[in-house]
């Protein structure tokens, strides 16, 4: 409020002194008179001490009205800075952290891969029968005698060779292995699985006349690179044709670390 009464004065001295000098001018005496009695009407008459005090203060009020734009202006481009500043500090936080997920995301894909590929070496499991075509017997023979089942249907991770009839287990785990053995009497059919040279389960068939059946299966604990395959019993015999009678098959049931 004293500001505006500060600026409000100076106005009207200001047009007094415009409107003297277009009507015939005034000197300078008249002029500081005429800013006297202006000043007169705010401040009547007083001491000196209390004029010098009023003085000052409408001095520093009008100051007062006025702020120093300048500073405003520094204090204003501090803030700016400022705010540049956090802006450039959260910048840079995201950027390490999407950094950080996208770092993340690419370990998660690469242990999916990892994962998948190491399901994939899991996947073991074979099939196949006596005969790759036709029909008729194999046996007897004066020894026992490694069968080879050439008619494969299914050889997942390629541990079963059909050349030689033999399993090698490419992992360690629990593995499950079948045979089924068939054949015409009166001469036996049986068949007998081994693992690494030692008999472990039979199936035989026996009878006088007529076709015969039997079939057995085991559950083995292999270690890497153990052998599993059949073998028929000396003066044993068996018959097959298209419809894969004698078959030999086994799958992986589960790893062991």
């Amino acid at each position: 409020m004293k500001a505006l009464v500060c600026i409000l004065l100076l106005l009207e001295t200001f047009v007094f002194v415009v409107q003297q000098q277009v009507d015939g001018g005034l000197n300078e005496n008249e002029i500081s008179q005429q800013i006297s009695s202006e000043d007169g009407r705010q401040n009547p008459p007083q001491t000196d001490t209390l004029r010098a005090e009023a003085s000052t203060d409408s001095h520093q009020n009008c100051d007062l009205g006025f702020p120093d734009i300048y500073a405003s202006l520094r204090e204003l481009t501090t803030t700016v800075t400022e705010q540049k500043e956090h802006i450039r500090a959260l910048e840079t936080q995201l950027r390490d952290e999407m950094n950080k997920k996208n770092e993340e995301i690419s370990n998660l894909i690469l242990g999916q891969e990892e994962l998948k590929k190491e399901n994939r070496d899991r996947e073991i499991a074979f099939s196949a029968a006596l005969m790759e075509s036709g029909n008729g017997y194999f046996g007897p023979f004066t020894t026992e005698i490694t069968v080879t089942y050439r008619n494969v249907f299914t050889n997942i991770g390629n541990a079963y060779n059909p050349n030689t009839g033999v399993f090698t287990a490419p992992l360690k785990g629990a593995y499950m292995f079948r045979i089924n053995v068939y054949g015409y009497g009166p001469t036996p059919s049986t068949g007998s699985i081994f693992k690494n040279g030692e008999r472990l389960v039979m199936a035989n068939a026996n009878q006088a006349q007529d076709w015969l059946n039997s079939s057995n299966g085991v559950v083995l604990i292999l270690e890497v690179g153990d052998v599993v395959y059949v073998k028929l019993w000396h003066s044993r015999r068996m018959y097959d044709s298209q419809y894969n009678h004698n078959t030999f098959s086994g799958y992986l049931l589960f790893p062991i670390k």
